[in-house]
């Protein structure tokens, strides 16, 4: 037998605690990684709180890690002990089903999340299959890396899986955790952006982050002078929105793509589509090889998450800082 320390959430909305879990032997084709960063992502909050009814309570959160590998199953490939190492969302696939075999690893009907049924990053290692420790590139800043790997890949999927071109036009509702990432990753496509926020305080910011236009998203005059102009509609708020107004915006074969956990049903009127051949659609986040793409291109145009930086054992006050809407843009934990 061996262990894993690390802060667990033991309960819905109850602080976490720092507990040790006894685990079964290194499975095969498992590697350790020590854990070096974990950054916090809102999906975590949700998780902690069992807001999706999916959670099974004690589990450790974080799915943004970045550390070394410190042990290797007898099976695993392509790794060496002392590598740096990125893992996200996905812990695990089956490696044999249509979709894995075919390169969406992620869309696997038997993949594990790294949080949930699993310990994820805050602690002092986590486990996964070799396949999803990805290589991190030379020349990464290694203290911002982790939330590419969960929000950074998830904003950049639907660039790589619709052929999106650097002449694209360009929206992004929401400039937050995701938002502003994917203002930095769409600018460094090559794109002509437009960032949507409902806080008039981030628009310099978004500027800064690479936006060419910022429009207020709670203005529907604002909204309407655009209608028709957009290519894509990255949403990556959890909030509802004026809909309507938003498909508006796209150009004829745009795309409003989902990004965003909004809970609410996002109404869809039949014309606004069939009229100009628009699409509506969502993903989660990526393929083993799409995080190592993407975390390439982030290293060769130095796209990094701006960050704020928390102690491990600070991660209830961390926590708190997200949860109260504070974070400036995302939060990572230092072991």
């Amino acid at each position: 037998m061996s262990s894993i320390t690390g802060w667990a959430a033991t309960a819905a909305g109850q602080p976490l605690e720092l507990t040790t879990f006894d685990v079964d032997a290194l499975g095969a084709e498992e590697v350790e990684v020590t854990v070096d960063y974990c950054g916090i992502c809102h999906s975590d909050l949700s998780m902690i709180g069992n807001e999706w009814g999916s959670s099974c309570y004690p589990f450790i959160p974080g799915h943004e890690v970045v550390g070394r590998v410190s042990a290797l199953g007898a099976q695993a490939k392509g790794l060496a002990l002392g590598q740096r190492v990125g893992i996200g969302w996905t812990a695990e696939s089956c490696m044999h089903c249509r979709q894995c075999l075919s390169g969406d690893q992620n869309l696997c009907a038997s993949s594990v999340a790294t949080i949930g049924g699993h310990h994820g990053g805050f602690a002092d290692k986590v486990r996964a299959h070799w396949a999803w420790a990805v290589p991190l590139p030379e020349g990464i800043d290694l203290a911002s890396a982790g939330p590419l790997l969960c929000g950074g890949i998830t904003v950049l999927k639907p660039f790589l899986a619709y052929d999106i071109k650097p002449t694209a036009r360009v929206g992004v509702v929401g400039i937050g955790g995701l938002g502003h990432m994917a203002v930095k990753f769409a600018a460094g496509w090559g794109c002509e952006v437009t960032a949507f926020t409902s806080t008039a305080a981030k628009a310099d910011e978004a500027r800064g982050f690479g936006a060419h236009h910022v429009v207020a998203s709670r203005d529907a005059a604002a909204i309407k002078a655009i209608a028709g102009s957009l290519d894509l509609l990255l949403v990556t708020v959890n909030v509802p929105m004026d809909w309507s107004a938003l498909l508006n915006t796209l150009a004829p074969k745009g795309r409003m793509h989902v990004v965003g956990a909004v809970l609410e049903p996002i109404p869809v009127p039949a014309f606004s589509l069939i009229g100009r051949q628009r699409e509506v659609s969502g993903s989660p986040t990526g393929s083993p090889v799409d995080i190592a793409r993407m975390l390439d291109f982030a290293a060769r145009h130095d796209i990094r998450p701006q960050v704020e930086m928390f102690p491990m054992t600070k991660v209830n006050e961390a926590l708190a800082h997200l949860e109260a809407g504070k974070a400036r843009y995302r939060i990572v934990l230092e072991a």
